[in-house]
């Protein structure tokens, strides 16, 4: 990897951090600049200002969330299908646990939103995708049979989306609960019967 491109890695990473820690108003390119160790004129040569740095990290941070509920459907099946939804959750929570940024900074997307169109459209969108692919996943379910096709399988689907993201919500504020036992009890009630879950 080049200077260029490591000095520009070192800035989406401090900005990262800076943003979720700061808020997007309390940090400006200058104090950037200065974590990452080169002059405010060189931070320019990559961001041509605060507001394209933050757009740029709102793009990197939405598809690190489709990514996260993507389901590759060909490695479900009747046998592995509870298990794999458990494992979903499972690897959000860790992931969470590793990364204390995530949350602080798209809190500061939600609330960017309230007062700019083109990010609360963004977030919308954001927001149907990931609703829609858990609506995706447990009909799929009832293809698999795992699931009974009843009228209340799109509401499973979004209460199961629900608790998933509240579960990163709560993990922000400092809460130590059991949150694989709170996910696999979501999970549980949603599949009755199938596989036992309780081997995790």
């Amino acid at each position: 990897m080049g200077n260029k491109e490591q000095t520009f890695q070192k800035i989406i990473e401090v900005a990262y951090v800076m943003f979720a820690e700061k808020g997007f108003e309390k940090t400006s390119l200058a104090m950037i600049a200065a974590e990452v160790g080169i002059s405010k004129p060189a931070i320019y040569y990559y961001f041509q200002s605060k507001d394209q740095l933050i757009t740029y990290l709102f793009d990197e941070l939405y598809k690190v969330i489709q990514q996260d509920v993507a389901v590759d459907y060909k490695e479900l099946s009747r046998v592995n299908f509870k298990e794999e939804l458990l494992e979903l959750g499972y690897k959000s929570i860790e992931a969470q646990g590793k990364d204390p940024y995530f949350n602080k900074i798209f809190n500061q997307y939600v609330l960017l939103a309230a007062r700019d169109e083109s990010y609360k459209k963004q977030l919308v969108e954001l927001e149907t995708s990931f609703l829609t692919s858990f609506v995706e996943v447990l009909q799929y379910g009832v293809e698999l049979g795992v699931l009974e096709d009843t009228p209340t399988i799109e509401a499973k689907a979004q209460m199961l989306a629900l608790v998933y993201d509240n579960i990163g919500n709560f993990m922000l504020t400092g809460n130590q609960l059991d949150y694989r036992a709170i996910w696999k009890e979501a999970v549980h009630s949603v599949i009755q019967g199938g596989e036992d879950g309780n081997k995790r």
